[in-house]
């Protein structure tokens, strides 16, 4: 049996028993919600150019990303575990109303280094917000619908991010860059009315008094920040082997080991050990973040390729990844409805991970021949199985789960795709810099290699400098002689550049493909039509 608030429909947790009108509300004010956390980071990176040049303190402009990730990163786990014990709704309005707040402390900032501080506020309102998304799912709708909505949901992250852009430059060009920020009032008050009038208060009923894991939350925050800033730092502010890098490694490594010591022993914690011991949860869980190191480890590069190696302007290179998520939004809608109308997910799961494998591999062929329709067309291949995978994993966790840990199991997911999206951006980064400066070498026109100065040398082994006019002004200004050797050597970045994206590309092909076979281990647990459900469907199943 479960307690609600006063504001709550009738005291009940099944979806059966709340209302189809209060059901359709509560889902705007989520999908509101969501939305506007995902549209944000695209829109506000679009203005990101504009922002420096008003406020200045261009040594920040890596810092607004930065600090949004971490926050909004680390409380995922944490808010998913507070929401099983407390309910979901006091932290879901809770982080749209942070987010709001966020929002209009950031369009009000007078300097780089204020919007740096409200951009952290505004990531930890989006942390809760994400926390609870898919979370509240589970206490709307039973699993064998679940994957309709989750579908659709992963849908409004794929369109976020193609009209996100568009927004953000009508936004910047228009009223101004502080309009980027001060959108999301509207929005975030309207979310905010609906949430409140409309969203059931279910809390769980207990028999003892609820425990915070106040050293479980304070050690994987000291884990998570050091090593997401290590990520985030490494290879473009400091080199990997500076003592800042391997120091904040270092302490990240003692403090997630201290969070998995804690957790073995908290009795609330926030990350059980014991939920991993259950066959679809963990296999749910490396499959996730491996596509996720893979995703954002390779889709980074994809506008470097078409601007630098196919030559493309920049518009067209900012503009591949928008067929790619149409494809996405198509295909996780589909995806959720095949779902629910099988109410299986084990072959759908290996089908959209080996697709989205077969599409890294067809990324790792392409090079200087290549056409821009064929690297759109193959971007449309990740895109598909992508979209495919997206609606399964948070469902299979929550089907797999009791009841009272659909909270923390959901975050759960939630936070390794972003971990894993983090270290494969940084694992794959570091794959491209070592690839490129050997390749360079090899490809490097004997003739040139005699005749630049050491510093213009130099500055070809950087793979941007096919897009930096400098270089070749300074090739230019360097005399007829040297002069005549800037084709051949832009010639030989290109090829560098390529031969370095394939191998970028073919490792996350590999990586994927490590998924796929993990995947093959899932159990179909036949989605439940009701989320009543027995304490011996949710024992651990190795």
């Amino acid at each position: 049996m479960n307690g609600t608030t006063a504001s709550a429909p009738p005291a009940s947790t099944f979806e059966s028993e709340i209302h189809p009108r209060i059901v359709f509300a509560s889902m705007a004010g989520v999908v509101a919600a969501m939305l506007m956390g995902a549209l944000d980071g695209t829109i506000v990176g679009t203005a990101m150019p504009r922002i420096i040049a008003e406020l200045h303190g261009f040594e920040h402009y890596a810092a607004v990303t930065t600090i949004y990730m971490l926050t909004a990163t680390a409380v995922v786990p944490i808010i998913g575990k507070l929401s099983d014990l407390y309910g979901r709704k006091p932290f879901l309005l809770a982080g749209v109303f942070i987010f709001v707040v966020g929002s209009v402390l950031c369009g009000s900032a007078q300097t780089m280094t204020q919007l740096v501080v409200f951009r952290g506020i505004q990531g930890i309102g989006a942390g809760f917000s994400q926390a609870m998304a898919f979370t509240t799912i589970a206490d709307l709708f039973p699993p064998a619908r679940r994957g309709r909505i989750t579908g659709v949901m992963g849908g409004v992250f794929g369109l976020a991010s193609v009209i996100g852009p568009a927004i953000g430059g009508f936004l910047t060009d228009g009223p101004g860059w502080r309009w980027c920020f001060y959108v999301n009032i509207p929005v975030g008050i309207a979310a905010l009315a609906i949430l409140y009038f409309a969203f059931p208060h279910i809390v769980r009923e207990r028999h003892d008094e609820p425990t915070i894991d106040w050293l479980g939350a304070a050690t994987l925050v000291s884990g998570v920040v050091p090593l997401l800033l290590a990520l985030s730092w490494a290879g473009r502010d400091y080199a990997w082997a500076s003592a800042e890098i391997v120091g904040l490694l270092s302490i990240a490594l003692v403090m997630l080991t201290a969070f998995v010591f804690v957790e073995m022993r908290a009795p609330e914690a926030i990350l059980p050990p014991s939920l991993f011991r259950h066959r679809v949860v963990w296999t749910s869980a490396v499959v996730s973040t491996l596509v996720s190191m893979a995703l954002f480890g390779t889709t980074l590069f994809i506008p470097l390729f078409v601007q630098a190696v196919i030559g493309s302007s920049a518009t067209r290179s900012g503009a591949v990844l928008t067929p790619m998520m149409f494809a996405l939004i198509f295909a996780s809608i589909a995806s959720g409805q095949l779902i629910s109308k099988l109410g299986r997910y084990r072959t759908i799961a290996i089908t959209g991970v080996t697709v989205t494998a077969f599409g890294m591999l067809l990324l790792s062929r392409m090079d200087q021949t290549t056409s821009y329709s064929i690297v759109v067309a193959n971007m449309m291949v990740v895109g598909v199985g992508l979209g495919v995978t997206m609606p399964i994993f948070s469902l299979t966790v929550q089907n797999a789960v009791d009841l009272s840990q659909v909270g923390v199991a959901t975050s759960a997911i939630q936070f390794l795709r972003s971990m894993g999206g983090a270290i494969g951006a940084a694992i794959f980064g570091a794959v491209l810099s070592n690839r490129f400066g050997g390749a360079m070498e090899r490809a490097m026109p004997a003739a040139a290699a005699a005749a630049l100065p050491p510093d213009l040398l130099a500055a070809f082994k950087n793979p941007q400098a096919l897009m930096n006019p400098e270089v070749a002004a300074r090739l230019r200004a360097a005399g007829p002689e040297v002069t005549k050797l800037l084709a051949p050597m832009l010639g030989a970045v290109r090829q560098a550049l390529a031969s370095s994206l394939q191998d970028v590309f073919l490792c996350g092909a590999i990586v994927v493909g490590i998924g796929a076979c993990v995947a093959t281990l899932l159990i179909d647990i036949p989605l439940r039509t009701s989320n009543r459900r027995s304490a011996a469907a949710a024992e651990p199943v190795l």
